[in-house]
């Protein structure tokens, strides 16, 4: 067994959410379950297939992140896997819908740091084993950062 290490690309100030999922309806269901949860999101994703044909398989409302999630998941080579970029949109204004997906099996990040996603290689194929979202804490947050966090989470509506 070979243990690598890459790079999800995606463009700044986008979100992304890597994940697991079992089947080919995967694309359909994801799909269905981002429109459905946000007017006019624009998105790109990809889903490796790990059976008969084995095809990056993919959809989405923004066609160039369509064109950057099949590229990623193709580098990652990780058998029923999926990715999904966002532009201007939170993961959490769609995880409860991914989730409730049948397919999805289970969600490696959702984050807009950057991701550096652990893979196993045996002679069968490729495995997602975990991901590194952003970087490691620099210290403990202080009253000043208390205060900072409570007003970005009020400038982008999520507190009143």
């Amino acid at each position: 067994m070979e243990l690598m290490v890459e790079q999800l690309v995606f463009p700044d100030g986008c979100n992304v959410i890597l994940g697991q999922s079992h089947f080919i309806k995967t694309v359909e269901d994801i799909y269905e379950a981002l429109v459905n949860s946000v007017p006019g999101i624009k998105f790109g994703l990809a889903f490796n297939e790990a059976s008969g044909p084995c095809l990056v398989r993919r959809d989405g409302t923004d066609y160039d992140l369509v064109d950057i999630a099949a590229q990623n998941m193709l580098t990652l080579g990780a058998g029923h896997s999926f990715l999904i970029i966002l532009r201007d949109c939170f993961p959490v204004n769609v995880l409860p819908a991914i989730k409730d997906c049948r397919e999805v099996v289970h969600i490696f990040c959702a984050t807009a740091n950057p991701v550096q996603v652990i893979l196993a290689k045996t002679e069968q194929g490729k495995g997602i084993i975990g991901v590194i979202d952003g970087l490691s804490p620099k210290g403990l947050e202080l009253d000043s950062d208390i205060a900072h966090r409570i007003k970005f989470l009020r400038d982008i509506g999520y507190k009143r």
